[in-house]
């Protein structure tokens, strides 16, 4: 049985879990069909001729989709069923995502690309908060930090598809081939029970909520507004290593796409799986001895990841480059729970969909958004190697909002 919001229900804990694993599993698909692009930037700039710029603008197009879509998407997610909203996000971007395998040139491609854009903004604005709405207060933080274990999985699939597909069977077969199983997905989804918004100690108040006035409630809210800006300057820190560390690999090490991308691939998903899970059970520790936990375990990591960065650009060694890599994401995953929880824990359950909107658009925006074609236009500059030397700086301005941001929310603003 469906249920919409107007009539939301109370569930179980073991439901919950069920949720979680197909949530999770959905959060899988966005971001395979999301990274593979990234994994035959090679081949399609090979079959295109295209320019650094051009091929970064790829990325860039769907993050700019993605973030002007995100907040009317929020705005409808706080007044209608989530559940419907992030099923039919799925289907857009599972079919957009085989229509890129279907491109003839890069106007067409371009437009596929953004098109997935708008379907995954629909399920990210969601999902956080309902996600939330299954499990207890308390224990949010290792609950979306095993949520978003998603992004270093899903991500190094997508490396490890794109590399393999793309190098046997070309570039359009790897698109077609990942578009599919989203299709598949979207029954259970759409099945899904909806939970009460914010559990038992809140009403449902979304379709009663004036929207500008939300709007300007986030706009006042400093915590909220440092804790975005410290996740914009890591995104735009791991989008430009997501989408050009592979073709790194390809020109400044001699590897060929596939062995770029499998190595990377494993190296995110170790990284990625041992860094979100570390910083979910660091956070929750932490946050229950002071009401900067969270915020203390992402500053800290973020310190720790620039030198690393850095040195991982900067060596000439392949195995030093790979070992760095290696830490430097696992310090910038260590963030994804703990920063995703702070968004959770200082705005009202009622307007969590519309937060995580506004948090998509301002992270995309000033992060991965523009990162890919930055760089892309250093590197047709200065290089490649040059151009990635700015994703350390980002890393430390991530460290320091969140310094800033733990203030205000130890003050309880």
């Amino acid at each position: 049985m469906i249920h919409n919001n107007l009539h939301p229900t109370y569930l179980p804990l073991q439901y919950g879990r069920y949720a979680l694993f197909l949530l999770l599993a959905v959060n899988l698909l966005n971001y395979i069909d999301r990274q593979i692009l990234y994994a035959v930037f090679p081949l399609i700039k090979k079959d295109f001729h295209l320019s650094d710029t051009a091929l970064g603008f790829l990325g860039s197009a769907f993050m700019v989709c993605y973030m002007f879509s995100a907040p009317l998407l929020g705005w409808l997610g706080d007044r209608m069923s989530r559940v419907r909203l992030a099923a039919q996000g799925l289907v857009v971007w599972s079919l957009a995502t085989a229509a890129s395998g279907l491109a003839p040139g890069y106007a067409a491609l371009l437009t596929a690309r953004s098109t997935v854009g708008i379907g995954e903004a629909s399920f990210g604005t969601v999902s956080p908060g309902l996600l939330a709405d299954f499990f207890p207060r308390e224990s949010l933080g290792r609950i979306l930090s095993c949520f978003y274990l998603a992004i270093p999985v899903g991500s190094a699939l997508g490396y490890l598809l794109g590399g393999v597909l793309g190098q046997t069977l070309g570039w359009h077969a790897a698109f077609l081939m990942v578009g599919v199983p989203g299709l598949l997905l979207a029954v259970p989804l759409r099945l899904l029970r909806e939970p009460a918004r914010g559990g038992k100690d809140a009403a449902v108040h979304a379709l009663h909520q004036g929207g500008v006035k939300s709007y300007i409630a986030l706009f006042k809210n400093r915590a909220f507004i440092w804790n975005t800006l410290a996740m914009a300057a890591m995104t735009f820190a791991l989008g430009g290593l997501a989408q050009w560390v592979p073709t790194f690999l390809f020109r400044e090490h001699g590897l060929n796409v596939a062995r770029a991308n499998t190595l990377f691939g494993g190296i995110t998903v170790l990284a990625g799986i041992t860094g979100t899970l570390a910083g979910g059970w660091l956070g929750d520790y932490f946050q229950k001895k002071h009401g900067r936990g969270y915020l203390t375990v992402s500053g800290w990591g973020f310190i720790a990841g620039a030198p690393i960065t850095a040195y991982a650009i900067y060596t000439p060694s392949l195995s030093g480059c790979l070992t760095a890599m290696f830490f430097a994401e696992f310090f910038l995953f260590l963030n994804t729970g703990p920063l995703n929880t702070v968004i959770v824990n200082v705005t009202q359950p009622e307007m969590r969909a519309m937060a995580f909107a506004v948090n998509i658009f301002f992270i995309h925006a000033l992060g991965d958004a523009c990162s890919p074609t930055i760089l892309g236009w250093i590197s047709d500059l200065h290089g490649l190697r040059n151009a990635l030397l700015l994703t350390p700086v980002a890393i430390l301005l991530a460290a320091f909002f969140c310094l800033i941001c733990s203030r205000f929310v130890e003050e309880g603003s």
